[in-house]
């Protein structure tokens, strides 16, 4: 399937394309666009002023689609804290690590490509990820 976001992408949109190709979508292929308007009609937006798949109430695009998806995964919902808190950074969630997370993509997104970043970023979330569920396990 095919999945559009806008260009420039960051932590939020980068974090989400990991959700969804790691855990909704094995064939996922993404776009990258900088308008609503400009989606393909074979894709699925996220993370557009405009579309489902955004930010709703105090979440960011990465919660969203936790929720719509019903992954209740807590290694995720961590992950999802820290994504929350590089995004938008209310304070809500109590997740030093997203300020280095933060400045990783958008040191990325200056060097590399929109797809090269969401690979990169990919590869930092399955290590975190696997990171996360040993500390939550007792085994880090």
């Amino acid at each position: 399937m095919k999945w559009a976001t806008r260009a420039g992408i960051h932590v939020d949109r980068a974090a989400s394309a990991w959700l969804i190709d790691t855990y909704i979508d094995d064939d996922a292929a993404f776009v990258y666009v900088e308008d609503l308007a400009d989606v393909p009609d074979d894709a699925t937006a996220f993370d557009m002023a405009g579309c489902d798949l955004t930010h709703h109430g105090s979440d960011v695009t990465f919660e969203t689609i936790l929720r719509r998806h019903d992954l209740m995964d807590p290694i995720l919902w961590r992950i999802a804290e820290i994504v929350h808190q590089a995004d938008v950074e209310d304070d809500l969630y109590d997740a030093p690590e997203a300020a280095g997370f933060d400045m990783i993509v958008r040191a990325l997104g200056l060097t590399h490509d929109d797809e090269a970043v969401r690979t990169v970023t990919a590869q930092l979330l399955d290590s975190m990820y696997e990171y996360l569920r040993r500390e939550t396990l007792g085994r880090g």
